[in-house]
């Protein structure tokens, strides 16, 4: 039988255990490190990056802030007003005249029911769209309902206000006579 025996003073005491987790600990740290550097690396790249785009918009902007300060300049010169008057009273005149009547009057025929006719109609520009003014004459509630619902369904005429609603001025087949505001855009 084999006795273990220790005669030194101090036991001889092993460190091994502690110097594995020790050196495992430290190379994870050291990965751990690693991958931390290199993330902050990539987001200070990144961060640069962006901030050399971001000061070359803003010089962008600031360019482009100066040269519409030139170009209101130069438009608000009187001459320049007074040619930018004329060019908006002659465009408000050909949109005037290019305001198709005749497909108006189709659009308008095709949804107009029985018992109701056109008193009178005004269509004018407002802000690029075709506001319509209309004055029509109905021989009966009924009647008068239809054409409203039919205007609503309508795809060409949108935003309808009711005006007012009285009995015709003059004797004629008409009971009721609706004012009415539209807005007619053809698609």
């Amino acid at each position: 039988m084999r006795v273990r025996l220790n005669l030194a003073t101090k036991a001889q005491i092993s460190h091994r255990r502690f110097l594995v987790a020790a050196g495992f600990v430290a190379i994870v740290a050291g990965l751990f490190f690693l991958g931390l550097g290199w993330h902050v690396y990539s987001m200070r790249s990144l961060d640069a990056r962006l901030r050399a785009e971001t000061e070359a918009t803003g010089v962008k902007i600031a360019e482009l802030q100066a040269e519409r300060a030139d170009l209101e300049r130069f438009f608000n010169q009187p001459q320049n007003a007074k040619l930018h008057d004329r060019a908006a009273f002659l465009n408000s005149m050909i949109d005037g005249r290019s305001f198709n009547w005749t497909q108006m009057f189709m659009d308008l025929e095709r949804i107009m029911p029985g018992g109701v006719r056109v008193v009178s109609i005004e269509p004018r520009q407002v802000k690029g769209r075709v506001e319509v003014k209309l004055t029509v004459g109905a021989s009966s509630d009924e009647a008068k309902l239809k054409f409203l619902r039919a205007l609503e369904e309508s795809k060409q005429f949108s935003g309808i206000e009711l005006g007012s609603e009285h009995a015709p001025s003059k004797g004629g087949n008409d009971q009721k006579v609706v004012e009415l505001t539209t807005i007619y855009s053809r698609s």
